[in-house]
């Protein structure tokens, strides 16, 4: 420990955020970064805690605190603060193959579980990382890392999110030749095409896809596999497949809504799924040179909430990022419609650190609502009872209603309709498992939740050589648990291949 004293010396500063007023004419990136000596200073907030809970990943009355990767945070907070940082980038690269996606969009389970969290503020571990793997690439220390030998194995992967990027990464470095399937037109997944660019620049994603394929990993988009390819294909070319596509059936509202049980989004004009909408935006902004929202309405060619009233459906971060894109569009107003009661301000006593705290979390786009329009544009309790259109079908107005919970079953309460003008509806209401078309041209059976099915803590299916990874194999989940489940599925698919294994597993 570099200073004993750092904690009690030095208080927390987070990185600063551009003004709302000028992030939202843009969609850059808005977090800004620290000078090196304060960053150093932050990092010799990192105390000798002696049990370093903000590694453990600890399942606490069903919640997660901790970093699902395991990263060695003490060890290398410990480094930034003594200045050898390609020391620390060596430490953070054990545990993390992406520090530059999980140091931007991870909502920092580490810093729940901060033992200088329970009576004061958690380190900044999320800026920490985000500065050591940015100071990495700008100083040259990121170069392909090639593998002096082959293995002779060849590994397909379905799927270019986290997951199947981390198990990518993990087996080349291994010395199996990897291919990687995108039926997009990018690599990614959701990093691409679901988070927006403003919170995770593109231009990083292609940066690491550039790193790979000089590392020896081969991407090939525009193949949809269990269509342009078929499972035979690949399981009599490659000695081991890996179905990691995600979880990206979307949940639709309650069939009780007027509308709602249509089997695509646009048999009602004006209604899209999120992730739908998110793509169309970042997919435009790819095409054009500019990253201003000026220059997005100019070269169009997207779903445009310009001059529309919007209602989000849904509170997580897929409807935050919605808000923050309308926005940007210049939208005449957002709503956002959150089933669940409105969460406190500070822990409640049944919530005791380290806990993952049940509190209400104000984002990005909450924040630039606030500032636009003069009102957080949540609305909790309520939910979508009836679209109302025009007469070409196309969305003018919803009907809502307040919703309570009784006995786990979510019931109206009478007399509390309300209608709203809304000529865009977003549903952002997550969702409920893989597509099942590449699991059922595989054979992999699939659960109850939508979920490719292995025995639990494994990643092998029932099916002969194919594994799975990711949010098709956990649900719907975060950018963090993806990595950790590439890495993990890929140390599964190495001892199944070589009869042992280098790779790290549980």
């Amino acid at each position: 420990m570099g200073k004993p004293t750092g904690f009690l010396e030095y208080q927390r500063v987070s990185s600063p955020d551009v003004p709302p007023a000028e992030r939202i004419r843009t969609f850059e990136e808005f977090h800004t970064n620290l000078g090196a000596e304060e960053r150093r200073e932050q990092a010799a907030r990192c105390m000798n805690c002696g049990v370093p809970l903000c590694q453990s990943a600890m399942k606490l009355h069903g919640m997660v605190t901790g970093c699902p990767l395991h990263n060695l945070i003490p060890e290398w907070n410990d480094q930034i603060y003594r200045g050898n940082d390609q020391h620390a980038l060596s430490r953070l690269l054990k545990t993390s193959n992406f520090p530059e996606f999980t140091g931007r969009v991870c909502p920092s389970l580490c810093e729940k579980a901060c033992v200088c969290g329970e009576y004061d503020d958690p380190v900044t571990v999320h800026d920490n990382e985000r500065f050591l793997i940015e100071t990495a690439f700008t100083n040259g220390y990121i170069r392909p890392r090639i593998p002096a030998v082959r293995s002779g194995k060849k590994i397909a992967i379905v799927g270019s999110g986290p997951a199947g990027l981390a198990a990518a990464d993990q087996l080349n470095h291994r010395g199996h030749s990897v291919t990687v399937f995108e039926r997009e037109d990018r690599i990614g997944g959701l990093l691409m095409y679901g988070i927006p660019n403003m919170k995770l620049d593109k231009r990083v994603v292609l940066r690491r896809q550039k790193l790979m394929e000089e590392e020896g990993v081969v991407f090939r988009c525009g193949v949809n596999v269990g269509v342009d390819v078929t499972a035979e294909e690949l399981k009599k070319e490659y000695d081991a497949v890996i179905l990691a596509c995600g979880a990206k059936e979307p949940r639709r509202l309650s069939g009780t809504v007027t509308g709602s049980g249509i089997s695509q989004p646009s048999e009602i004009r004006g209604v899209y799924f999120a992730v739908d909408f998110l793509k169309s935006t970042t997919h435009a902004l790819l095409g054009i040179s500019g990253r201003g929202a000026a220059d997005l309405q100019r070269a169009g060619g997207f779903i445009s909430a310009k001059d529309k009233d919007v209602v989000v459906v849904g509170g997580g971060d897929t409807g935050n990022d919605c808000i923050g894109t309308v926005i940007r569009h210049g939208c005449r107003s957002v709503t956002a419609l959150e089933m669940m009661p409105e969460p406190p301000a500070e822990r409640r006593a049944s919530n005791p650190w380290p806990e993952w705290p049940l509190v209400k979390k104000t984002d990005y786009g909450h924040e630039e609502a606030i500032y636009k329009f003069g009102h957080d544009p949540r609305v909790y309790e309520t939910t979508v009872k009836e679209f109302i259109t025009s007469k070409k079908g196309e969305l003018k107005k919803i009907r809502t209603v307040r919703v309570r919970f009784e006995n786990r079953q979510m019931v109206e309460v009478p007399g509390t309709e309300k209608e709203l003008p809304c000529q865009l509806l977003l549903i952002a209401a997550g969702f409920v498992g893989c597509e099942p078309y590449t699991a059922e041209a595989f054979g992999a059976p699939r659960s109850g939740r939508g979920t490719i099915v292995t025995e639990e803590n494994h990643y092998r299916t029932s099916v002969d050589k194919v594994f799975t990874a990711g949010d098709c194999h956990r649900g719907q989940s975060l950018v963090v648990w993806a990595i950790e489940e590439g890495r993990q599925c890929a140390a599964e698919v190495d001892r199944f291949l070589m009869g042992y294994t280098t790779l790290k597993e549980i």
